[in-house]
């Protein structure tokens, strides 16, 4: 999802209206329209609302650039996994991606 346009066609939208007035026009709360607004994710119902009250269509948020998989890491906290422990694995996951993105990328299609 495009955060970035999203939060930026209801920054436009909402122009000098407060955050609780355009909230309420767009059927959410104002701490919602406010968390978007700064680049967090909102959940699919949430989506279709400012969707509606924008009168875009969500498919204009939903398209992204292609590109492969980009790897990340997460590691629940445990007491068993020290901090040098996840920092390694993590630089290993992270190495291995770089390694099959050069690979692919020197691959020439059939």
């Amino acid at each position: 999802m495009d955060i970035a346009a999203l939060a930026g066609r209801i920054a436009v939208k909402r122009g000098a209206v407060g955050v609780r007035a355009a909230a309420r026009d767009a059927g959410v709360s104002p701490a919602t329209l406010s968390r978007i607004e700064n680049g967090n994710v909102p959940d699919l119902e949430t989506f279709e609302k400012l969707c509606q009250w924008l009168g875009e269509d969500p498919s204009r948020f939903l398209a992204t650039p292609a590109v492969g998989p980009v790897a990340s890491v997460h590691f629940r906290k445990k007491s068993t996994t020290k901090k040098e422990t996840a920092d390694a694995l993590g630089s290993l996951i992270l190495a291995v991606q770089e390694m099959l993105d050069d690979e692919a990328g020197s691959v020439e299609p059939a």
